[in-house]
């Protein structure tokens, strides 16, 4: 069974920063990309950063500058360092990675965390 644990969440005030972390466990042989995404109430899921297994990255326009994904292969875990937080990056944020497995390859998602930005 393949798990995907997300951690680091909570409340931070604006301007501040938080690291979140999610490890990837299971019978896995590999991992290809790996992804944040983040949901605020009342709004669609949404792609915040993305790396590929070799390392190259990209950004939602939102959070470029500002968050920085990077990922031990060796760990099988991704990180989202944030950064000069807003009210507006409020959300939980979701891990999610394509892999292979003894299952097969397949689309595994977390359970969330939640970002909370408030003074």
């Amino acid at each position: 069974q393949v798990q995907l644990v997300e951690s680091g969440g909570g409340l931070v005030q604006p301007g501040g920063s938080l690291r979140l972390s999610c490890v990837a466990s299971g019978s896995i042989y590999s991992i290809n990309d790996m992804r944040w995404y983040r949901q605020a109430p009342g709004k669609q899921r949404e792609l915040v950063a993305a790396i590929s297994s070799r390392g190259s990255t990209n950004y939602a326009d939102s959070v470029k500058g500002r968050f920085t994904i990077s990922r031990d292969n060796a760990k099988n875990t991704v990180y989202l360092e944030m950064s000069s937080l807003k009210a507006e990056d409020t959300a939980v944020y979701y891990c999610n990675a394509d892999l292979y497995s003894t299952l097969g390859f397949a689309d595994y998602w977390g359970q969330g965390t939640q970002v909370t930005v408030s003074s």
